[in-house]
């Protein structure tokens, strides 16, 4: 339909729009018409191809854009407008049918003015006193494939997606394999004959996860995310595979219902809250705990707010939440638009995903040696942060996502934490772009001897076997004080740094040997600060023999593997005479961590380092205090296998484990089948359905779990 030239200019086109907005001095009409071009080319590549080049974020302010010009020159708008219609998705693989009621869009909101500015917009539609307060229902905007599903005589007939409003698609054999949509609900003793109920397609991110890993390891191209894959399942024209990507269908308003004379019943539901209520007694998937009956505008905001922090703990994909009034009757007094319900408005979550250019590659080597590349963008704000660099794992994912200098890449925060490139745009390509060559010596190596960089069998990174620069010296005492490994407070990242660019840090050992008098003279300390952090290195002498083993950084050996490893010896320099097949012989230790432990304590440098800590005072013995019991055969758990999910009340999860092990269980990190025990704290998610859904599971809640154990 585009030409990769055609698409290019359309791109640029649509940047220059988001960045100065309507130019002085040029032809507004001329513009408003670019506009609706840019626009209807969006919704193609959105609805149609379901690969959209710009954010959900971005499409909305080119959207407002074309509506503020269209209000200021009504007499420029034309039938063809964007904001004349509905955004279409109809295809010619499947039969346009007609919607019982046009299938409206929503206006947006993205702050909290916007949606005071709501409600005292519709207390001026219905002549109300400002100070009045109006009932709404506030639920998940979800975001996937919409839907809508025909019932008669209380049987699923007919099931189409949005199309352009008033038309949709035809997908009922693609319905009918969604689990959540009941074959049959008994309208019927609501005085209902025909029925047209609205909704969402989704898929739940852990299944999506799941697909793309599958598809990565089967060499396909991994899906964007879970809306453009949801959307897309709706018109596949195979319905086992649409089964096969375990789509649901949330229901989220009762759009008609007649009698069989044709009477209308939607008036016999007082309240938006009521007609949900009826829907989710006769089977249908609808918001639970997250929907809220507010009675106010100032509810509203809050609760609005509230998920937006806690959207990330959804299963669902969520990018706002839908503010509704309550009542009917007000609803109708205030009536609709060509485009939107007047009586409901989204609430828009700060944007997740948006598009930027990568600028360059730099690469940063670990503790391990592992060589870690990390993209440089053009700085680009996203979830209220700007973001100028992004990791890329490793070689596998550059090559798996076509990565190229110069390109230009849709960004997303995960969790809005974390951010990482889903994808490259090829289509706007120029042909400058360069191919990202993985290096094949250590890039940070700074020495006129160059490493040559490894990759191991089964591995996805490449790493640097034997450091010559004191790179990953650094980076093993970073991780060495940590929190996770000898915990010294006062001694984290910033100051390791500062000491090792003074030349006070080479290796492990140093931070033993740390002279106090000088650190006291530096900017920033003083005798106090230095005495606090002499303490703090002193009690680290003391740790258990796990926490040094496992801050010694050696490959595959984290805190489980070390509290295994320290539980067998008297001594951690006992292990200079270990083999591989010692290693062995401890369950769950696996041969790739037993090579890594033996090729540890064999190299001659690693022990001297060892025997030099023991010699500034740092414990290398198993103590009888730290060594793990083993569990009496008569404990309340013996031989049980437990998880902790939900929050827990009376103590941490870290206390819960803790007590499940003395009672002689085993804590495990997911639902399986090798699961017996699951605790149930408050908010409890995903796994508890999972256990439920086992049938092998005992649930208990956190009070049971406390007299089981007492």
């Amino acid at each position: 339909m585009y030409t990769q030239d055609e698409q290019r200019a359309l791109f640029e086109r649509s940047k220059q729009f988001l960045q100065t907005g309507i130019e002085a001095g040029k032809s507004q009409q001329h513009q408003l018409d670019d506009l609706r071009q840019l626009i209807i080319y969006h919704e193609y590549r959105y609805y149609i191809l379901n690969d959209p080049v710009v954010s959900d974020f971005e499409y909305d302010q080119l959207y407002k854009l074309l509506e503020r010009l269209e209000e200021e020159h009504p007499d420029w708008v034309t039938p063809d407008s964007p904001t004349q219609r509905v955004s279409a998705d109809l295809t010619e693989d499947f039969q346009s049918v007609p919607h019982l009621t046009p299938m409206l869009s929503l206006a947006n909101s993205y702050n909290a003015d916007d949606l005071f500015e709501f409600d005292a917009q519709i207390k001026r539609f219905i002549n109300a006193d400002p100070d009045m307060d109006i009932a709404y229902v506030v639920e998940p905007k979800f975001d996937g494939g919409s839907i809508a599903l025909v019932y008669e005589n209380d049987k699923l007939t007919r099931a189409a997606t949005r199309g352009n409003g008033v038309m949709g698609e035809d997908i009922t054999a693609n319905a009918r394999v969604i689990r959540s949509i009941p074959l049959q609900a008994a309208f019927s003793r609501q005085g209902i004959y025909r029925v047209e109920v609205r909704g969402e397609v989704l898929i739940r991110k852990d299944n999506f996860k799941k697909m793309n890993e599958q598809r990565l390891a089967e060499g396909l191209p991994l899906f964007a995310n879970p809306r453009n894959t949801a959307a897309g399942g709706l018109r596949i024209k195979d319905p086992k595979e649409v089964s096969r990507r375990g789509l649901e269908a949330f229901i989220y308003t009762l759009g008609y219902a007649v009698n069989e004379a044709g009477e209308d019943r939607l008036g016999r539901f007082e309240t938006h809250a009521e007609s949900l209520d009826m829907l989710g007694a006769l089977g249908f998937k609808v918001p639970g705990p997250e929907r809220k009956v507010c009675p106010n505008i100032r509810e509203v905001v809050d609760f609005c707010l509230h998920w937006q922090g806690k959207r990330e703990e959804y299963p669902y994909e969520i990018d706002g939440m839908v503010v509704k009034v309550n009542d009917r009757q007000l609803q109708e007094r205030t009536g609709f638009t060509s485009h939107h319900p007047r009586w409901a408005i989204a609430f828009k979550f700060q944007a997740k995903q948006a598009t930027t250019k990568l600028l360059n590659v730099e690469y940063q080597v670990g503790k391990i040696g592992s060589i870690t590349p990390v993209a440089k963008l053009e700085p680009v704000p996203l979830a209220g942060v700007t973001i100028s660099s992004v990791s890329l794992h490793n070689e596998d994912f550059i090559t798996s996502r076509d990565l190229r200098l110069g390109d230009t890449v849709l960004v997303e925060r995960a969790g809005d934490v974390i951010p990482y490139i889903v994808k490259a745009l090829p289509e706007l390509r120029q042909g400058d772009e360069k191919p990202i060559v993985f290096p094949k010596y250590c890039p940070v190596n700074d020495t006129a001897t160059p490493v040559e960089l490894v990759r191991e069998p089964g591995e996805a990174a490449w790493r640097c076997p034997d450091c010559v620069c004191g790179a990953q010296d650094l980076e093993r005492m970073i991780f060495h004080v940590s929190k996770d490994a000898m915990d010294i407070e006062g001694l984290g990242e910033s100051i390791i740094r500062r000491f090792y660019e003074l030349g006070w840090l080479r290796n492990i050992a140093d931070v033993y040997r740390l002279d106090y008098d000088r650190i006291a003279q530096l900017e920033g300390f003083g005798e106090k600060s230095a005495r606090n952090l002499r303490e703090s290195v002193d009690k680290a002498r003391q740790n258990p023999l796990h926490r040094l083993l496992h801050s010694l950084s050696i490959h595959h050996v984290g805190k489980k593997v070390s509290k295994l490893i320290a539980a067998e010896i008297n001594h951690l320099l006992d292990l200079r005479n270990w083999t591989v097949d010692d290693y062995l012989h401890i369950k769950d230790i696996g041969p790739v961590v037993a090579e890594n432990l033996s090729a540890f304590f064999h190299n001659a440098r690693n022990v001297e380092m060892l025997e030099t800590l023991e010699t500034l005072g740092v414990n290398l013995r198993q103590t009888d205090e730290d060594r793990p019991k083993a569990a009496d055969a008569s404990a309340p758990l013996h031989g049980k296998t437990i998880l902790f999910t939900g929050s827990l009340q009376k103590m941490s999860r870290k206390e819960a484990q803790e007590k499940a092990e003395a009672a002689g269980a085993k804590n495990l990190s997911a639902v399986s089948s090798k699961l017996d025990i699951l605790v149930v704290g408050e908010d409890a998610g995903s796994k508890l359905k999972k256990a439920r859904e086992l049938g092998t599971v005992q649930i208990l809640t956190e009070q049971e779990f406390l007299e089981l154990v007492s």
